[in-house]
């Protein structure tokens, strides 16, 4: 079964959330705060974090901090500010997906199915991508520049895998949305354009001279490593 941690401060979103997951066949485990949730997911298999941004002591987006230190879980901020700003704050300190409040419990389970499905690798298990400069371990979901290994997001991983597995080719930020994210991904597509910043900042990679990641002004992204 699939683990999912939902935290939350209000007790009964945590429990209608827990009610429609597990009626879909996940194990559920609940976080009354950031701490809980942290003590939580050192200790328990998780493969998803619902995560509320407006919480007591440690908010969401602290607590998503320090998750990122130890852990590449899927994490879906639950927020019940609708502001862009408030959305690409979280996705820049690692968060794979958000959610407004109010939410349908259906759309939730929903999301958690789609973020699920991302970890479907683009390229062949067991390969070995080779560049000048960067290696990209598929299998061992591990990519290494210049000697030294980026700590990538999963999210970051999976979209680093796609655009290298067609060096050269163009992605559209619709593209890239269904083969990273997920066909049914409903959501902004600017979202693609913060994760591939947090990307190329993972890499070292410098958005005004890229040597692996470039931008088609209009169009998308393509992966500019030469195959080695």
């Amino acid at each position: 079964m699939r683990g999912v941690l939902v935290v939350d401060d209000e007790p009964t979103i945590r429990t209608v959330l827990r009610g429609y997951l597990e009626a879909d066949g996940f194990e559920v485990t609940e976080a009354a705060s950031g701490a809980i949730a942290l003590q939580t997911l050192r200790s328990n298999a998780i493969d998803v974090v619902l995560l509320d941004v407006m919480m007591p002591a440690m908010d969401g987006v602290e607590t998503l901090r320090q998750i990122r230190t130890f852990s590449d879980v899927f994490v879906i901020l639950v927020t019940a500010r609708a502001e862009e700003v408030d959305k690409l704050v979280g996705l820049r300190v690692g968060a794979d997906d958000y959610i407004t409040k109010p939410f349908s419990p259906r759309e939730v389970v929903a999301r958690v199915h789609t973020i699920l499905r991302r970890q479907r690798m683009v390229a062949a298990a067991n390969q070995v991508l080779h560049f000048d400069g960067m290696a990209i371990d598929v299998d061992a979901r591990t990519v290494t520049v210049g000697g030294s290994r980026p700590a990538l997001t999963a999210l970051e991983f999976e979209l680093l895998a796609a655009l290298a597995s067609a060096p050269g080719r163009v992605f559209s930020r619709a593209q890239l949305l269904e083969q990273v994210w997920g066909f049914d991904f409903f959501g902004d597509t600017r979202v693609v354009d913060v994760h591939i910043r947090n990307l190329r900042q993972a890499l070292g990679d410098d958005a005004s001279n890229p040597r692996f990641v470039g931008t088609v002004r209009g169009v998308g992204y393509r992966f500019l490593g030469v195959p080695a």
